[in-house]
């Protein structure tokens, strides 16, 4: 090949100065690649924000001109501490990749990303992140096309060297003037401002990639890596009425249930009947049940605590031991089964049965077990012991966005359903009955656990129903859960709870059928089952209070 076709003389001079172009690499400073960034991440990565706090930009200029500066300003700050020469591409590329995973997800499954996001994010496993991705890796970065240009800018420049001394006086001029471009955005609209961030707070956790380094900042602040701290007990005082050891000894069956919400559960008048089974038995349902939280790392934990959502304090109740802990301090046994993701703390130190390594080729499929796996064994989980026990069965149950996967193919009673975790490409029809399905699937495992109970003769059982959190099932425009609390949609909040209790149980307990049923039709929450659990196991502490025991006034001699 000749010297002057590799020239391209023949090209027109227009194209020639194109190729230039992009052959060229311009030396930059470091604060020029970052303000690239800053801009970037505005103008580009920011549409969730902006439909939802300027949706009329041109309308509300000044308003628009003045969130501009301060999302511009507010990256600034933080990218002039993150970013130095050695680590500046590597880490504005990871956060425009990051940028465009986020604005994904929040546009797709109308999200927002706060520290407890992050944290469902940090410990979550591979098979939960595995059904959230799909087969759909690459589509945040597809659907974000400006991140594209962005990550060749930020490869093609090159950075310009600098003396140290230098280098930090051209960093504090720089992040100066990000905190004035700060100032200059809340000058104009500092009434505006004000009440945004007082009746729109939450907005704020749609500002990306800021929204996780803030968020990310706090959760491992609170739980820095390394070796992990050792929970404060609760409860020392705790133990058993002596009146516990004069009777058959008492199995409760604690399911907690997953994503399961209140609207479609056929027990609180669903137009479907998704829990057919149950209503073919002796159970008590509570039709008005509000959960501790949006989402699993806060309800779990929260609903296990003497803190609950009436006091709710995240750092006491992650610092601190749990109800079962109580229970066994106290002498009843206790047994975590779980299908899930882990007990978040609650059952650190304490005996658990991991579910998910189990082969049962009719109930596992290598990667997930059917939530009937609990079921299995649980009347040999209960024999050996002679005192109280308390058994939790952690449920992977409406676990989304893959819920056509929850269940067996013989519970697939409605169709067509949603097959993949883009539920953007599923009509409502096919995510609700995907959904349904699944509810039926916790139906039936809930009854052939209640059938179990019934056969142990050697104790007295009983069996409460709770699920974690609701769902989103594309209510205005809004899909899964972990919206933060204060703005939580009432379907992610609102969860179903079923009590059984054997003849037995009732009989020793003479529990009143006509209390119980008032005590159901009245607005319940996840702060009663701590106390009631606890007097329902007949153990005392300081802790306990009756005001807040479900069954108390309901116990003969209460």
């Amino acid at each position: 090949m000749s010297a002057s076709v590799l020239g391209h003389p023949a090209l027109p001079s227009r194209w020639q100065r194109l190729l230039a172009l992009v052959r060229t690499r311009p030396r930059v400073s470091q604060e020029a690649l970052i303000l690239f960034a800053c801009l970037y991440f505005s103008l580009f990565a920011n549409a969730v924000f902006w439909q939802s706090a300027a949706p009329h930009p041109w309308q509300q200029w000044r308003w628009t001109l003045s969130l501009f500066l301060l999302v511009t300003a507010v990256h600034g700050i933080w990218l002039s501490l993150l970013v130095w020469r050695r680590t500046a591409r590597v880490v504005l590329s990871a956060l425009v990749v990051v940028a465009a995973m986020a604005g994904h997800y929040m546009a797709a499954y109308g999200i927002y990303i706060d520290a407890d996001m992050i944290r469902n994010v940090l410990h979550t496993d591979w098979r939960e992140a595995s059904d959230l991705v799909g087969g759909d890796i690459l589509m945040p970065l597809l659907v974000a096309l400006p991140a594209l240009p962005a990550l060749l800018v930020i490869w093609r420049v090159r950075l310009r060297d600098r003396r140290w001394t230098r280098a930090l006086g051209m960093r504090a001029a720089f992040l100066a003037g990000m905190v004035v471009t700060g100032v200059l955005g809340v000058l104009p609209s500092t009434q505006q401002l004000t009440a945004f961030l007082r009746n729109q707070r939450e907005v704020r956790y749609l500002v990306t990639p800021a929204n996780v380094l803030v968020s990310l900042a706090k959760v491992v602040s609170e739980e820095p890596p390394g070796h992990k701290r050792v929970l404060q007990p609760i409860g020392e005082d705790a133990v058993q009425s002596p009146a516990a050891t004069m009777r058959r000894p008492r199995l409760l069956v604690l399911v907690v249930g997953e994503t399961a919400r209140a609207a479609n559960w056929g027990l609180n008048g669903y137009a479907r009947q998704t829990t057919p089974e149950l209503a073919k038995r002796d159970v008590l349902n509570f039709p008005h049940v509000t959960a501790c939280g949006s989402s699993t790392e806060v309800s779990l934990p929260c609903m296990f605590s003497p803190w609950g959502r009436e006091h709710y304090d995240e750092k006491e109740i992650r610092s601190h031991q749990s109800l079962l802990h109580v229970l066994q301090r106290a002498g009843v046994a206790t047994l975590w089964r779980d299908n899930q993701s882990g007990c978040k703390g609650v059952c650190d130190g304490l005996p658990v049965e991991d579910l998910h390594a189990r082969t049962d080729a009719a109930l596992c499929n290598g990667k997930r077990c059917y939530d009937g796996i609990l079921v299995s064994g649980l009347a040999d989980a209960a024999r050996g012991q002679k005192r109280d026990q308390v058994i939790v069965l952690h449920m992977l149950g409406n676990h989304g966005p893959t819920y056509s996967e929850r269940y067996p193919a013989a519970f697939g009673v409605y169709s067509p359903v949603c097959a993949t975790s883009d539920l953007e490409r599923c009509s409502r029809a096919q995510i609700a009955n995907a959904y349904d399905n699944a509810l039926r699937y916790t139906d039936h495992v809930l009854a052939s656990a209640i059938d179990q109970l019934k056969g142990l003769e050697d104790y007295d059982t009983a069996l409460l129903y709770v699920s974690d959190h609701g769902e989103s099932l594309g209510e205005k425009g809004l899909y899964l859960h972990g919206m933060p609390y204060a703005i939580a949609p009432r379907e992610q909040l609102e969860v179903p709870m079923v009590a059984w209790f054997s003849q037995g149980w009732r009989a020793s307990t003479a529990l009143d059928a006509a209390c119980l049923r008032r005590q159901a039709a009245g607005a319940r929450s996840h702060d009663g089952l701590f106390h009631t659990v606890l007097g329902l196991t007949d153990v005392k502490t300081a802790l306990y209070r009756p005001d807040h025991d479900i069954f108390l006034t309901c116990r003969g001699g209460a």
